[in-house]
């Protein structure tokens, strides 16, 4: 009788069960602290009451969207490391390799935020700036909810199908592009006085960096 012993690996996924917990706790203590504007930012697609109601540029920094970017980060820093195990270039259960991604898109948001800043500064369109940002991180952390649900399904399952990914990442593009064609059309006045300055700011700001990540990311 011969006996063939086989190396069983087991993975650690307790840090992303303790993640995915912490983001749900940052959501109920933030929908019981502030439940009508959480109630109101629920129907972000639907309607657009929510950016109407919060368009001061004072409301960027406040503790619901702190709380709610915080939770948007985690998601999305889990969808990538699910991305880079599906094409295998990771794996999904390296919680080095998760701090590394969202240490690089904290980085990346934070200081696109502030050279935002600095440009907007430069151009005088400040107040403009400010209010397409609080949209763009509405409509953004309102992804980063709905891929909440999807990234705990795709972390705990073996979903090898490409076109699940792909339609994923279809649907983040699509509500991206609706968030631009709302902004336009809220601040088409804006925009049409200082339409020069808007070119170069989406050219430099808004594809650039996205195309040098893409690039980076491929090349690695």
């Amino acid at each position: 009788m011969e006996y063939i012993l086989e190396h069983r690996v087991i993975e650690n996924k307790d840090w992303a069960t303790i993640l995915f917990v912490l983001c749900f706790i940052l959501i109920a203590v933030t929908k019981t602290f502030f439940e009508a504007r959480f109630n109101e930012f629920l129907k972000l697609l639907v309607t657009d009451k929510y950016t109407k109601i919060y368009k001061d540029p004072s409301f960027m920094l406040s503790w619901f969207t702190i709380s709610l970017f915080v939770v948007q980060l985690i998601s999305f820093a889990f969808f990538i490391l699910i991305l880079l195990n599906h094409f295998d270039l990771a794996s999904k259960t390296d919680w080095i390799k998760y701090i590394q991604i969202i240490t690089l898109l904290g980085v990346f948001v934070l200081s696109k935020y502030l050279v935002e800043k600095i440009i907007a500064t430069s151009f005088k369109i400040e107040d403009f700036i400010e209010q397409f940002n609080l949209q763009k991180v509405s409509y953004r952390t309102f992804v980063g909810l709905f891929l909440l649900p999807i990234n705990i399904i795709l972390y705990y399952n073996e979903i090898s199908s490409t076109i699940v990914i792909y339609g994923i990442i279809a649907i983040i593009l699509i509500i991206n592009a609706f968030t631009y064609l709302v902004s336009l059309k809220a601040y088409q006045s804006i925009l049409f006085s200082k339409m020069f300055y808007f070119i170069l700011y989406l050219c430099a700001l808004e594809i650039a960096p996205y195309y040098f990540m893409y690039y980076w990311f491929t090349r690695r």
